[in-house]
């Protein structure tokens, strides 16, 4: 597995693995937390070194999850998780990025993963009732304190992300970024590549979509997220379905899958870019891994970005509340 480097220091794998889909959003979760743990170590032995969590997740189990699991290789991995919500019962009822809230939930976090120090805390989502330089100060604070190694941000607006870096300097930013989600390009990776900032795209197959397993046909089990998503109607992935077709013909000249291709994109736009796509099977997290051996040329490339341009993406990523906590 490759290297990266997020912003001036955290060397990661090129490839990470965001372990969300084990606690949530993807239809029932599995029945066996051991397979789970046995995923998360193989990723390991695979040479993800670096590992997405979040306490929103489940809430809390998610963090429990991967805590347990990489606890026996805590020297060998980075661990990301994430602050930002209000948690009531079982359940997210709102922002809160208080420097008190921040302050208990890395205190929590920090418990549930089994370490001293979390390697990178993003703010969740950005809170517009706290000032993002509060926000930045407190996590200096536990920086300071040796809680916490680095500071990052999900879905911020450059304009955000400039504010937050003058007071406490930001390491990565966490957006969706795929062939399908190109919305951080105009302004958001332009400002990291002046500031020395990585960048981490979850959700970098299209949340399924681009791997060309799911099409208009494909009936999501209850409980699975894509049902809420208006990209993932059944008329939205029929008119989606021209890219996905590119990308599976391309991967078959390449001897490779369309997630492979889709990851292989991505690495091609920078190299500070960092995707962490989620699965459930030891076989996925290989076949993801590999995507740093698909090298794709210019004209490929080109090619990717000109069709993707040409023929659009219908429907929003996500439903309109979750629409409006993004580019805060």
């Amino acid at each position: 597995m490759h290297t990266r480097t997020l912003g001036q220091n955290l060397k990661v794998s090129a490839i990470g693995l965001g372990a969300m889909g084990m606690s949530q959003s993807y239809g029932p979760n599995p029945g066996d937390r051991q397979d789970m743990i046995a995923v998360l170590r193989g990723a390991l032995e695979t040479g993800v070194t670096f590992f997405d969590t979040a306490e929103v997740y489940g809430p809390y189990v998610n963090e429990e999850l991967v805590g347990e699991a990489l606890a026996p290789v805590r020297d060998q991995v980075v661990i990301a998780t994430k602050f930002g919500w209000r948690i009531e019962e079982g359940r997210s009822t709102g922002l809160d990025s208080s420097p008190e809230q921040i302050r208990r939930v890395a205190d929590a976090s920090l418990r549930r993963l089994r370490t001293e120090t979390i390697d990178l805390f993003y703010q969740h989502r950005v809170d517009p009732q706290v000032p993002i330089e509060e926000v930045a100060g407190a996590v200096g604070d536990l920086i300071t304190a040796g809680k916490v190694r680095h500071f990052g941000l999900s879905e911020a607006s450059a304009a955000t992300i400039r504010r937050a870096h003058a007071v406490q300097p930001v390491t990565a930013v966490q957006s969706e970024y795929s062939l399908w989600t190109r919305d951080p390009e105009p302004e958001v990776l332009p400002a990291l590549a002046e500031l020395g900032i990585g960048f981490v795209p979850f959700s970098p197959l299209g949340k399924g979509f681009l791997t060309g397993t799911v099409d208009a046909a494909t009936a999501f089990a209850d409980g699975d997220v894509r049902h809420t998503i208006p990209r993932f109607s059944k008329d939205n992935r029929a008119a989606n379905q021209t890219l996905v077709d590119h990308v599976v013909s391309l991967a078959r000249r390449k001897d490779a899958t369309p997630g492979q291709v889709a990851l292989a994109w991505l690495l091609a736009q920078h190299p500070w870019i960092v995707p962490i796509p989620g699965t459930r099977r030891t076989a996925r997290v290989k076949e993801n891994a590999a995507a740093t051996e698909v090298a794709l040329s210019a004209d490929e490339v080109a090619e990717l970005d000109a069709l993707a341009a040409g023929t659009g993406v219908h429907g929003d990523r996500y439903n309109e509340h979750h629409m409006s906590l993004v580019n805060g």
